[in-house]
């Protein structure tokens, strides 16, 4: 496949090409802001390969027209850029941003009517399956236990709770009816009364170089279970969105996510 990637100076961008080119693709456009380091470079400077041969740019329709799929990993208003030129170009798109609010994924979930979107907060396939775990473990024990989430990450990572511990509140809350309208708690100091039945606990620590860790508690009387989820690498997110675009390219429109890609329902 001839990928192009969105966000290909950051962390998450840099280990995409490589995973790219490692699966025998061939990067086919690199887009990113024009205060990257490496905006108006080739490709190469990123990391040395001679299949490269690409000039990073800004998101344009021209680049997009050469490559069979997009993978994004850049911020809610690039993504946006990126998916309305997608449409036009007819081309399937890996959104692997976080932070996109909720008028920002409805403006993904409707070029999703026009093109093949795959989007998850985490493209991880462990974490993914803990996600199903997750809804397997809730749906079986209800509202009898109280259910905490805890996650770590490292020291640079902009947003709290992440993007993974909010999609684990969102699965609990619809695995368990009781907890469908359930406040979630991000922190508890001082007289704070008894735990509720109604509450979700998510708690958030940064240090080092935490890549990304997620812990789920289902805590009852005399007994507790904890799902968890550690990633040691961030080639494990970056392997998820190229077998995400992989999986898309060729299909019908419509909103997918890594359940798709792991045979989940």
């Amino acid at each position: 496949m001839i990928v192009g990637i969105c966000g290909i100076n950051g962390r998450m961008g840099t280990m995409v090409l490589k995973k790219v080119l490692e699966r025998g693709h061939r990067l086919g456009a690199g887009f990113d802001v024009s205060s990257a380091p490496c905006f108006g470079n080739d490709a190469s400077h990123i990391i040395h390969s001679p299949l490269m041969n690409v000039k990073i740019s800004s998101i344009n329709a021209a680049d997009m027209a050469g490559v069979d799929g997009m993978i994004d990993f850049s911020s809610p208003k690039s993504t946006l850029s990126l998916l309305n030129i997608a449409v036009k170009t007819g081309k399937p798109v890996v959104i692997g941003t976080t932070g996109l609010s909720a008028d920002e994924m409805k403006s993904v979930e409707k070029a999703s009517e026009k093109i093949p979107v795959l989007i998850s907060p985490n493209m991880s396939l462990g974490v993914n399956l803990l996600f199903k775990l997750t809804e397997m473990a809730a749906g079986a024990l209800g509202n009898n236990f109280d259910i905490e989430i805890f996650e770590s990450h490292h020291r640079f990572k902009k947003d709290a709770p992440s993007g993974t511990a909010k999609k684990l509140a969102e699965v609990i809350k619809s695995s368990v009816k009781e907890l469908g309208s359930s406040r979630e708690v991000s922190g508890r100091e001082g007289i704070t009364g008894e735990r509720s039945d109604n509450e979700i606990g998510i708690f958030a620590m940064r240090g080092g170089d935490i890549v990304g860790e997620h812990t789920v508690f289902f805590v009852g009387m005399g007994e507790r279970i904890e799902l968890t989820h550690r990633a040691t690498s961030r080639d494990t997110f970056a392997a998820g969105a190229v077998l995400g675009l992989e999986f898309i390219t060729g299909k019908e429109p419509g909103l997918y996510s890594m359940y798709d890609v792991l045979g989940l329902k």
